[in-house]
């Protein structure tokens, strides 16, 4: 399949979800989650869930690393839809967040991190295929950005549902996942 039918495919299956299907998708992530092993990260550029989208609840993952890796440096994107870029700024319990014109929560203010500084990335995808390739919303914030970070920052996507075998329609700036984490499975790329 392309991208496009993808994208519409597994909107549609997500959102067909009910609330106690979702919830429980969710815990069994986090279970699936909780059998990596992750040395040597500092830093981690997480995202919120967009609650419309039936997106898996990253709060959940982030916060069982937070308490992993006492120190962890936690960040959100805050985007530019007009430079079609995104930079990672860092949050701590203070940090105040704001909702986007697109539903996006972003914080409202603190500090920029250089896309070097940053060991393990959270990337948003509707869908995956067999070689790490993913379908995200199609603007391509996330494959411009992970394009300027460091070879070895290790990229994981949440699914609810497994990959499909390929993504037709790949592009050379379309960056890899390194993991997708299923409620059932762990695929590493």
């Amino acid at each position: 399949m392309i991208k496009k039918e993808l994208r519409n495919t597994y909107k549609e299956k997500r959102l067909a979800l009910s609330l106690k299907e979702k919830l429980k998708a969710d815990d069994l992530l986090l279970i699936q989650f909780q059998q990596l092993v992750f040395e040597d990260i500092t830093v981690l550029l997480s995202y919120w869930p967009i609650e419309e989208n039936a997106e898996p609840n990253t709060h959940l993952f982030s916060r069982y690393l937070g308490y992993m890796i006492p120190g962890l440096q936690v960040a959100y994107p805050v985007t530019d839809f007009t430079m079609h870029s995104m930079q990672a700024v860092a949050v701590d319990e203070h940090t105040r967040y704001i909702a986007t014109a697109k539903k996006i929560i972003e914080p409202k203010d603190g500090v920029r991190l250089e896309n070097k500084n940053i060991d393990l990335v959270f990337v948003p995808l509707l869908a995956c295929d067999l070689q790490g390739f993913r379908v995200g919303y199609g603007k391509g914030f996330y494959d411009r950005f992970l394009a300027l970070c460091r070879e070895d920052t290790i990229k994981v996507g949440f699914s609810y549902f497994p990959p499909v075998e390929k993504i037709e329609d790949t592009n050379t700036f379309d960056v890899p996942l390194d993991y997708c984490i299923t409620p059932q499975n762990i695929y590493e790329f």
